[in-house]
């Protein structure tokens, strides 16, 4: 009793990046790909012509914000469009929620603009418009800027040596060095933290973090990686194993020689042979999506130009899809039978209208899916015609009559549009 449990045995340096020699090599060889091969994307121009330190920060935090959960693609003109509108914290700062909202509308994960907004508008009224400078100030100032993001930040826009580990650097560095533990528990992303630390480029840090990124995005993918064309191929332990198997004699090289070592696959998941690179990284199963129906229905009236209206309100300023437009909507029981849907939707529209509403005036049209990332939704549709002006009680939500044209440039969510 009263005995300290023994410190965790540090894992073998075969999983490390020990020798100064292949580090450096790695670096010249990933720089040199990443000269030749990399995309041209609008905030890697502005990182690297910028002279505005401030500026300079906020173009690539903007651009870390909106590729969190998002792909490039779609990010590109979600961007340009938004530099373009706010090209400065302070244009930000001055923003309403509602036109930034209404910008995000599609890139989903809502908070985020948010997050951002909220963020510059501290940086100008608390820290006089300068951004801090290194990514512990900026992980400690800056609401919802995380490790990942004040790293990115301070390497790319102010040259800080400091490493990044985001999804596409864990698949990296499992492979390269055969972990295969579980690459999203804490003691896996502790290491790879260290590692990216030790690997980062001293004099081109912002270049080699995106470097690695870029390596993970578009060549050592998820399936079917590139690996002929990997410009640090050779330093990649996976690749080496998949070409040669497994060295004899036992212990077999999974194990490196000691038992329970944290970054190996564990033994009841050994090495697949049929997997080859993809054997890593190895990620914890996760929750299937929770399912949810809910009731959704389109009012529509004639306006006075003749052409039609639709009724939207606006949701919660918290939670999902907070304080965007939708039509009015209602969460449903999951085994409700079609009529008891109408009934219960008819009477909401009542209690929400003041006047009544018959649950056999509501038309069917159909149903919509859309997969959030933790919830399977499915809306069922339906439209109900109205003569005159309804307005829905102002103490349960905003709301407002838009055109289809107004309604395609308000804060609406994808699933809305879908609807």
């Amino acid at each position: 009793a009263g005995v300290p449990a023994a410190a965790p045995a540090p894992p073998p340096a075969r999983h490390l990046f020990s020798d100064p020699a292949e580090v450096e090599a790695l670096r010249a060889n990933l720089l040199s790909w990443y000269d030749r091969c990399k995309r041209d994307l609008p905030w890697r121009t502005l990182a690297a012509t910028e002279p505005d330190a401030n500026r300079r920060g906020y173009a690539v935090w903007v651009s870390e914000i909106m590729l969190q959960q998002t792909q490039v693609a779609t990010v590109i003109d979600y961007y340009n469009r938004w530099m373009q509108k706010w090209p400065t914290l302070q244009a930000l700062a001055q923003a309403s929620l509602e036109e930034v909202n209404e910008l995000w509308a599609g890139l989903g994960y809502y908070s985020r603009g948010k997050r951002l907004q909220e963020a510059a508008r501290k940086v100008v009224s608390e820290l006089a418009g300068r951004m801090p400078r290194t990514a512990e100030d900026l992980q400690k100032l800056l609401p919802g800027v995380g490790r990942y993001t004040a790293g990115a930040i301070a390497s790319i826009s102010y040259g800080q040596a400091t490493g990044v580990v985001d999804g596409n650097v864990i698949r990296v560095l499992c492979r390269l060095r055969c972990i295969g533990a579980d690459s999203s528990s804490l003691a896996v992303v502790d290491r790879l933290w260290d590692m990216t630390n030790v690997l980062v480029d001293r004099s081109r840090p912002g270049d080699f973090n995106q470097a690695l990124m870029e390596l993970g995005a578009t060549v050592c993918v998820p399936k079917a990686p590139l690996c002929k064309e990997c410009p640090v191929k050779q330093h990649c332990q996976a690749r080496c194993r998949k070409l040669f198997g497994n060295p004899p004699p036992v212990p077999d090289v999974e194990d490196c020689g000691v038992g329970d070592c944290p970054l190996c696959p564990p033994a009841t998941e050994p090495w697949d042979s049929n997997l080859g690179v993809t054997n890593f990284p190895r990620k914890a199963a996760k929750k299937p999506p929770r399912a949810m129906r809910t009731a959704t229905c389109v009012l529509e009236r004639r306006g006075c130009h003749g052409a039609p209206e639709y009724l939207i309100v606006q949701r919660p300023s918290s939670g999902l899809l907070a304080g965007l437009w939708e039509f009015p909507s209602l969460p449903l029981a999951q085994d409700l039978q079609e009529k008891k849907e109408r009934e219960v939707l008819a009477d909401q529209l009542q209690a929400w209208m003041g006047q009544p509403v018959a649950a056999k005036g509501l038309r069917f049209i159909g149903e919509v899916i859309h997969i959030f990332s933790h919830i399977h939704q499915t809306y069922v549709v339906y439209s109900l015609p109205l003569d005159g002006n309804v307005t829905l009680d102002p103490a349960l939500s905003p709301s407002r009559w838009v055109t289809e044209d107004e309604f395609r440039v308000s804060a609406v969510s994808t699933a809305m549009k879908k609807v």
